[in-house]
């Protein structure tokens, strides 16, 4: 018995060395760690910022548009409106694998860097989704704002930006959140263009070692160690916020 733990032990300790310290392996890992989160935090702000507009211009369709007179307002809403709903129904409708493939082998194939390219298609792949939750969140909100920021003084530009918003994002940021998780783990794709990002590091160790256990262990364990904290962060945020609305 002691002697199979003994042969255990040296087992995982020899696949430890060879898969974190021989040829200093662990740099991948870190590399890939490094181009993960910098993939996934500009592409959640790409996303946002079309997903609010996306959102903003859906939701002022939905409100305004039996109210509106004939006019080149109303035809430019319109027209908006149809280029987003034509954008969402793409973007949704395909797996977001071949639109990393179709940006960097057709739309952006005079570069050769991976991680614009990966921030960009994550980032208008997420804003599909972040409109769609905003949206919800806008048309949720009471009537009653809109008349209240007219009242105030405001176009129905600043009612959305100072009234409306502030009280959408509170609403929907578990979702937001959630959307946020959901971009992490899909990240995880961006290998299929030569990124070396934490999954394609660990199939890298892989491939060299010949070690399944350590290198895919550690990339899971890394996976959720960031959803774990991220997920404890926005906790934290919604405490806050429900303070701070009392």
């Amino acid at each position: 018995m002691m002697q199979t733990l003994i042969d255990l032990y040296n087992k995982y300790a020899s696949q430890f060395y060879r898969t974190f310290i021989e040829d200093n392996r662990w740099r991948f890992f870190t590399k890939g760690l490094g181009n993960t989160l910098i993939i996934t935090v500009f592409a959640l702000l790409l996303g946002l910022t079309i997903g609010i507009v996306v959102a903003a211009i859906r939701s002022s369709h939905d409100k305004n548009i039996s109210s509106m007179r004939p006019s080149l307002g109303r035809t430019l809403l319109k027209i908006a409106n149809t280029i987003a709903n034509i954008y969402l129904t793409v973007i949704r409708g395909t797996p977001v694998v071949v639109q990393l493939l179709i940006m960097y082998f057709i739309i952006m194939a005079s570069t050769r860097n991976g991680v614009i390219v990966a921030c960009i298609t994550f980032g208008i792949n997420s804003g599909a989704y972040v409109a769609e939750i905003i949206r919800g969140g806008i048309m949720a909100i009471d009537n009653g704002q809109f008349e209240a920021g007219r009242s105030l003084g405001f176009n129905y530009v600043q009612t959305m930006r100072y009234i409306i918003i502030p009280q959408v994002i509170k609403a929907v940021l578990p979702a937001l959140a959630n959307e946020f998780i959901a971009l992490l783990k899909e990240t995880s794709v961006s290998g299929y263009v030569a990124i070396m990002d934490i999954t394609k590091a660990g199939d890298i160790v892989r491939g060299n070692t010949y070690i399944a256990f350590f290198p895919l262990i550690s990339v899971a364990l890394i996976y959720l160690i960031i959803v774990m904290f991220f997920t404890w962060l926005v906790g934290k945020l919604e405490k806050r916020l429900r303070r701070d609305a009392h």
